[in-house]
Order: C-alpha cells, then sequence, then structure tokens
C-alpha cells in the first residue's frame, strides 16, 4: 500500500481539505506539523493516535515538526460548553517544557513553540496582518463557534482560531510547511489557517484529520473518570496503562490495533482471525499493549507490567519488590499497621471481613494469601518479621480483591 491508502485502511482518515492531497502524499516529501496546546506537563494517551500519524507520515519519507502552543495555550481552544479556565504564564511554561522534552524522547520530532513568534507582534499589528483577511461571518459558521453562541463566547476565545490559523501562515514562510495534521476536532481551526494562507499570500495549503478515537461507550479513548493516562511513565506507569489496554473491549480493540500500532496488515488481519477464534485469550489485547507500551516507554517496561500484571493476577507476587507492588495496587484499599495481630483479627480490624464468622470462613476456606503465601490458621500472629521488605502486608482474598497494609 501507498501511503495514503495505509492511511486509509487503518481509518485515520476524516477529513481532507483537496483531492490533491492524496497525490502530494504518495508522491512528494511535505513538511507538515502536528500541534498541542501546553494544558499539563505530559501528553496523554488521546494524544497518541494523533501523534502516530505523524510517524507514519515520516516513515513515508514526509518531515514531522511538533508545534506546542506556547502562545495559544494562554488563550485556550474554545471547548464546546463553557469557557475555558485560563492557566498563568508559569504553568504554561512549564507544561510547555515538559511536552518539548517528551515530543523530542518519544517521538524524535523537530518542535516549535508559537510564542516565539506571537510574542511580538501587536495588536493593531495582529488585527492589520491576520484579522483583515477573515470575515466574522465565516468564524460563526465554524461549529465550535457556532455551540456557544447560546451560551456566550468572550472574544478571547473567538479570536482563537485566527491565532492557529497564523501559526499555519508562519510555519509556511518559516519552514516551507505545507499540510496541518489534526484530530477531527480541530478542522475547523485548520480550514481558517488554509483560507488565511490563500488571501494572504495567494498559496494554497493543505489539512487533513483523523477521526478521534473511541471507546466502546462513544467516550474519547484515554479519557477516565477525571484521570487522563499520561505518556509520561513516572505519571502514568506501564502497568496501569497495559490494565487499560489489556481491558479493551473486543468490538474496538481490532480498530486500536489499526490506529496506534505499526502491526501490517497482514499481521492485524490474522490477529483479528485468532482473536475472533478464541476472543477470551484476549490475543488482540495483549499484541495493542505490547506494542504501545513498548513505543512509548521500551520493551523493559513493558516486561515490567507484564510480570505484576501476571504476579498480581496468580497471586504469586514474592518476585515482585515492595516499589513494584506499590504501581499495581495503587488504588486498592489499604491500612495501617501498628502492632501484631492474630490472622483473625487482622482481617476483621480492617474490614478484609465483615466478622469474626466471616473471617473464619475465609480463612478455611484457603481464600487468605498475604505476600504470595496462604493462611489457614486463625490464631496465627502476624508481625512485621512477614512484611515484604518489612512494611508492606499484601493480603488476597479469593482470587480478585486486594488490600495493603502498611506498618508505621
Amino acid at each position: 500500500m501507498n501511503c495514503f491508502e495505509d492511511l486509509k485502511w487503518r481509518g485515520l482518515i476524516k477529513d481532507i481539505s483537496s483531492p490533491e492531497l492524496e497525490n502530494k502524499l504518495n508522491n512528494e516529501k511535505l513538511t507538515f506539523y502536528i500541534g498541542t496546546d501546553p494544558t499539563a506537563d505530559s501528553m496523554h494517551i488521546g494524544h497518541f493516535s494523533s501523534f502516530l500519524i505523524a510517524t507514519r507520515l515520516a516513515k513515508y519519507g514526509h518531515k514531522p515538526i511538533l508545534l506546542v502552543g506556547g502562545a495559544t495555550g494562554l488563550i485556550g481552544d474554545p471547548k464546546p460548553s463553557n469557557e475555558r479556565q485560563m492557566i498563568t504564564k508559569e504553568q504554561v511554561e512549564k507544561n510547555v517544557q515538559g511536552l518539548e522534552r517528551q515530543a523530542k524522547e518519544i517521538f524524535g520530532f523537530e518542535v516549535v513553540n508559537n510564542y516565539d513568534w506571537i510574542k511580538n507582534i501587536s495588536t493593531i499589528d495582529f488585527l492589520r496582518d491576520y484579522g483583515k483577511y477573515i470575515n466574522v461571518n465565516y468564524m460563526l459558521d465554524k461549529d465550535i463557534i457556532q455551540r456557544r453562541l447560546e451560551s456566550g463566547i468572550t472574544f478571547c476565545e473567538f479570536a482563537y482560531t485566527i491565532l492557529q490559523g497564523l501559526d499555519f501562515v508562519h510555519l509556511y514562510e518559516d519552514k516551507n510547511v505545507t499540510l496541518q495534521v489534526a484530530g477531527s476536532d480541530q478542522w475547523g481551526n485548520i480550514t481558517t489557517g488554509i483560507e488565511l494562507a490563500r488571501k494572504k499570500l495567494d498559496k494554497e495549503l493543505y489539512g487533513m484529520t483523523m477521526p478521534l478515537v473511541l471507546d466502546s461507550n462513544g467516550v474519547k479513548f484515554g479519557k477516565t473518570e477525571g484521570n487522563a493516562l499520561w505518556l509520561d511513565k513516572n505519571k502514568t506507569s506501564s502497568y496501569e496503562l497495559y490494565q487499560y489496554l489489556i481491558n479493551s473491549d473486543d468490538n474496538c480493540v481490532i480498530d486500536y490495533l489499526k490506529k496506534l500500532t505499526f502491526l501490517t496488515k497482514e499481521e492485524i488481519e490474522n490477529i483479528a482471525l485468532e482473536h475472533q477464534k478464541q476472543p477470551e485469550n484476549r490475543l488482540a489485547q495483549k499484541a495493542l499493549a505490547k506494542e504501545v507500551i513498548t513505543f512509548l516507554h521500551g520493551e523493559e517496561e513493558y516486561e515490567k507490567a507484564l510480570q505484576i500484571s501476571e504476579a498480581l493476577f496468580s497471586g504469586n507476587i514474592k518476585n515482585l519488590d515492595s516499589k513494584d507492588i506499590e504501581i499495581g495496587l495503587k488504588d486498592v484499599p489499604n491500612f495501617e499497621i501498628k502492632e501484631e495481630l492474630p490472622l483473625i483479627d487482622l482481617l476483621v480490624n480492617n474490614n478484609i471481613a465483615s466478622s469474626r464468622r466471616e473471617a473464619r470462613e475465609f480463612i478455611s476456606a484457603g481464600s487468605i494469601m498475604i505476600n504470595g503465601d496462604k493462611y489457614t490458621d486463625e490464631n496465627e500472629i502476624i508481625g512485621k518479621s512477614k512484611a515484604l521488605d518489612s512494611k508492606l502486608l499484601v493480603i488476597r482474598r479469593g482470587k480478585k480483591k486486594y488490600y495493603i497494609g502498611k506498618y508505621i
């Protein structure tokens, strides 16, 4: 497959600004850019699919540039429902530094910051050199702006699309960028840049968007209950990322393999066939987790995530250190331990069992494991000598329920 066919097969093309773009992608070497505003000091997994498009295009000989919006981040892209809360200049600068470092380490892109050229543009110059070319009626037709008209939109947000169009024109003049790539929610901003270049420079630039990657409920991929899955392994561990990916819905996972990995069409079709035969083996989810984590964090981190996952699933945690356990079990109930206690009291006092009777039932059934060992004597004294690294008791009740006790 050529470049365009590959992207189309993977479901990575939603909008293109001109039919000519297909030929250009297949037969020319374009310089293109993809942008992100520094709303945090790390990208999250929702950014990953968009930035992988840039990596794919680079493999076909095109040149990627990542724009970090040090200027546009101070304004904020209009949200569909309400005004975006502004963040301080100091926080934006900190976030810019984090994103620049991450983009270079993970993707190897050249990184530019639009604050470097926007900071020197006066209000008068902005209005004369850019605002003059964009008609207000044109801006009102933008979907994101239309959705905000009833509730109200400030001029600050309203002008955001011109700033992004300004970026496109500047990068064309400075670096011969002729293509902007983004998620489908940025289509309106991309076309503003194309319009600005056409009117100001009499030059045709190009834009391409990809569909947003969604889960089975139609929610953006990687968006959990208020907690993004960060690409920075110090903010979201490889194990946490592994758990998210390994639990991908069967109806979505093949689509994720197409969009989020570099596996070939043949490899993905073979995985899909085997997965359909035995979905309970989660072959597709395992392939997804391996490819994504290895790309982001390296093979060693993937193997570590796999080891933690398998150990916690089996209950055989003796080969894990306390740090790995705390990573893998950071969301389980935990409690502090101040003294030695008989096993039955340990279970009841810390709500692992609701009563002494229930505790005895768990113990007699062999359902209680501590640090990987089964305990069957309700009167056995549990103290610091049994703790992992002299500080942790990992208590497993049944097959899946974990608790962590920490000695103080």
